[in-house]
């Protein structure tokens, strides 16, 4: 068995160091998928139609959002409040809860962006294939909404487990007073029953999200040697947005499982083992993945790269005029 030497307390300087990174990681993340959600929503409130991959990323932006302060409060709740000795809080186990739901949900939605780049991107040849790719570029709004419906079952479901097992943990505490160390691997053991329970239901959307990034690399293996052998031109649309495509989804699939990895690394390393540095930095993993995947997401997108173009220019011609400014107080403010 692996033994690992307990870090009960750490330092005030790794304390403030880990602090700092989640500051940071936080802002980051709130900044990227703020922009994402805000960039999308204008066109709602114009009341311009949306497209389907507006609609997706609209809806993982917002989730995305509501991770990253669930994590931020994981990090306060890890630092101030949890004691690694002490029975973990009513409030630390929520957080924990909350974020496995969230995460759920921002990887249902990335399934249906996988879904939706196929339907798009991949030319089928079998007809019942066709078929199914116009029903999903046609049914995506519903797809969204069927979404929110299973993770809104699957957060009923682990609350149910979460409170039975809390239930067992109450009745066994009253029958052994004894042991208060037994006692306290009981009640923690149980809420890792009820993590690992809830992380089951990451199981189908990721399942259909291998599947459907696995589609896109043979259709674009097949479209890159159907290309060598009918031409040499490099600038191919179609090449081109199978390889955005699989940028994207890529870079969440592992992104995604080196979270979950850390997220199911730091409950044995919290409730076994209780190595405090080691819950640190896995929280730091966890935070540090959508915040990458947000960037590579704008910068992929050119709806969202042309945003940011647009507020760069701006800057520079705020930056430009005030500086004419400083220099001749007498030159009119031109914005």
């Amino acid at each position: 068995m692996l033994m690992l030497t307990p870090v009960v307390t750490v330092s005030y300087e790794a304390k403030r160091a880990f602090l700092c990174l989640s500051i940071l990681e936080f802002v980051v993340g709130i900044l990227a998928n703020a922009f994402i959600f805000l960039v999308n929503f204008r066109d709602v409130v114009r009341r311009q139609p949306l497209s389907n991959c507006d609609l997706v990323l609209l809806s993982l932006s917002l989730t995305r959002l509501f991770l990253h302060v669930l994590l931020f409060l994981y990090a306060i709740q890890l630092t101030h409040f949890q004691q690694m000795k002490d029975p973990l809080s009513v409030s630390y186990q929520t957080i924990v809860m909350l974020w496995m739901v969230a995460n759920q949900a921002g990887l249902w939605f990335a399934t249906c962006l996988s879904l939706l780049y196929c339907s798009k991107i991949v030319r089928f040849s079998r007809a019942f294939l066709l078929c199914l790719a116009k029903w999903v570029s046609r049914k995506m709004p519903q797809m969204l909404l069927g979404t929110t419906l299973f993770t809104t079952v699957c957060t009923v479901i682990c609350s149910w487990d979460y409170f039975s097992s809390s239930h067992f943990t109450g009745t066994a505490m009253l029958f052994m007073n004894n042991d208060t160390e037994f006692h306290l691997q009981i009640k923690n053991l149980g809420f890792f029953h009820s993590f690992l329970f809830c992380s089951l239901g990451s199981v189908p959307p990721f399942l259909c999200f291998a599947v459907s990034s696995g589609v896109l690399i043979v259709s674009l293996w097949q479209h890159m040697r159907t290309m060598r052998a009918k031409t040499r031109d490099s600038r191919d649309p179609s090449l081109e947005a199978h390889v955005k495509a699989l940028k994207s989804l890529v870079s969440f699939l592992c992104l995604y499982v080196v979270s979950l990895c850390a997220a199911l690394l730091s409950m044995p390393l919290l409730i076994l083992w209780h190595n405090k540095i080691g819950v640190m930095i896995c929280v730091g993993i966890m935070a540090a993945c959508p915040s990458g995947h947000a960037a590579i997401v704008i910068s992929g997108n050119a709806k969202l790269r042309a945003a940011v173009d647009a507020i760069l220019l701006w800057a520079r011609t705020r930056l430009t005029v005030g500086a004419e400014h400083q220099a001749d107080p007498l030159v009119p403010d031109r914005c």
